[in-house]
């Protein structure tokens, strides 16, 4: 073991495998990809703050989900981009800002998840117990599902990056085209044993929690439709229920494709290709689903259209 290797500061990211002939259509492809969550995004949350009709909150806790798409692409995609263009030995990253990129990976990912949990909890409100909507969800209680949202995603990703940093490195490639938690332990040749276990448990407890929230939600909502004959209740519910389950599926399907890869090998250049997609698919279509299926976005940006006429 070269001295020279252990504990690095400087690692090597292997990056995607792009032939000569697709390192620009795949570059544009993920840059025009990149402004498009920046801008869709962006603007989906400055509607919601400028428009006090949208000052709801269904819509405040869902600016939690493009703030979550902005931070984690914006941490992502410029440095895959950057090792896009240059050859594989010169993408080089600093064992910190490796770090740093792999804590901003992992809490898009768990964050997504415990936001549309708790904008399960207010359709779940708003739908099962529509009387009571107005003093269940304040301003207070939004504030708090936010900082638990956050907070949750916070700890439980801070406990995973703990225990890998603690780890000594005696290789410096990362084996993937950027930094997360099981690239980063993977450069020790310590027991990794802890690692694993807590991993294993956190991904268990995280989807458990996440899919189970929204399966009981979904099934009382579901119940409610079904007994309740106030159509106008029924409309509203299947409008913005089906928003919030399309963006979740969308998430789910994106993220298990992920998982799943990582048990081929011989698949890894498309589990590469996935790991960027899963920040991509989600965070592309979240502000076009919404923004196509809320009445009060759609009727915002028509009037902005008509101003501008």
């Amino acid at each position: 073991m070269e001295n020279s290797t252990y504990n690095s500061l400087i690692l090597q990211v292997e990056g995607l495998n792009v032939s000569n002939e697709s390192i620009y259509p795949v570059f544009l492809f993920f840059f025009c990809s990149y402004l498009f969550i920046l801008v869709a995004n962006v603007g989906i949350v400055v509607l919601v703050f400028i428009d006090k009709k949208l000052h709801q909150p269904m819509y405040l806790l869902f600016c939690n989900l493009p703030v979550n798409d902005i931070v984690g692409n914006s941490i992502m995609l410029p440095r895959v981009l950057s090792d896009i263009l240059v050859p594989p030995s010169e993408r080089l990253i600093s064992y910190y800002e490796c770090v740093l990129q792999a804590f901003t990976t992992h809490m898009f990912g768990t964050t997504s998840h415990t936001i549309l949990m708790i904008m399960a909890f207010d359709r779940y409100v708003a739908i099962c117990n529509p009387l009571r909507y107005a003093a269940i969800m304040t301003n207070k209680m939004v504030v708090k599902l936010t900082v638990s949202a956050w907070g949750v995603a916070f700890v439980l990703v801070g406990i995973l990056l703990g225990l890998t940093i603690r780890l000594n490195r005696c290789r410096t490639m990362i084996m993937n085209p950027y930094c997360d938690n099981a690239s980063l332990f993977k450069l020790s040749c310590e027991s990794v044993f802890i690692n694993n276990v807590y991993g294993l448990t956190f991904t268990v407890v995280l989807l458990s929690a996440s899919i189970g929230s929204i399966v009981l939600t979904y099934a009382k909502i579901t119940v409610v439709c079904v007994t309740s004959k106030n159509q106008s209740l029924n409309s509203k519910a299947l409008k913005t229920c089906s928003t919030h389950l399309m963006v979740y599926l969308i998430m789910i399907f994106s993220g298990i494709s992920v998982i799943t890869l990582h048990r081929f090998p011989q698949y890894s250049d498309y589990r590469k290709l996935s790991g960027i997609l899963f920040h991509v698919i989600p965070c592309s279509l979240n502000p076009v689903i919404y923004g196509v299926q809320s009445k009060e976005i759609r009727r915002f940006l028509s009037k902005l259209l008509q101003q501008g006429q």
